[in-house]
């Protein structure tokens, strides 16, 4: 039929997720502690993305292998 939509948003959205995580976990606290009492908003989004992501990307395959058999 064609291409699942679910593959490149799970693809992109754990790609930013990655690239969030990492740059929240490589920040200064003091950054955080400043600006946004204390809640490292990188960490947190990027580990939401992150999962949100491969939750798609789980999806988009069970749906492929499913339509295969």
């Amino acid at each position: 039929m064609g291409l699942d939509i679910r593959w490149p948003i799970g693809i992109i959205f754990s790609i930013y997720g990655v690239i969030l995580l990492v740059y929240g976990a490589m920040a200064d606290f003091a950054i955080f502690n400043e600006k946004s009492l204390g809640v490292n908003i990188d960490l947190w989004w990027g580990l939401a993305m992150l999962v949100f992501g491969l939750l798609m990307t789980a999806f988009a395959f069970r749906a492929s292998r499913r339509t295969r058999s």
